[in-house]
């Protein structure tokens, strides 16, 4: 993992395309903002595993239809 330091206002450049700004700076926390090309999916890590949840096969199904039951 690459550890940026950065303050607000300022931004950092990934691959050309996508930038990343510091939007505000408070106690608990830091508002950021970013622009992506519209083909770049960009979530927070909780909507991104809930994504993936929810896109894969229900497992238990699978292995009742696997045990022949």
């Amino acid at each position: 993992m690459l550890v940026l330091s950065r303050h607000q206002d300022e931004q950092i450049v990934i691959d050309g395309e996508i930038v990343i700004t510091i939007v505000a700076i408070y106690p608990d926390r830091v508002r950021i903002g970013i622009e992506a090309p519209a083909d770049v999916p960009v979530h927070r890590m909780e909507i991104y595993e809930a994504l993936q949840r929810a896109a894969q096969p229900d497992r238990s199904l699978a292995d009742d239809d696997a045990s022949g039951s």
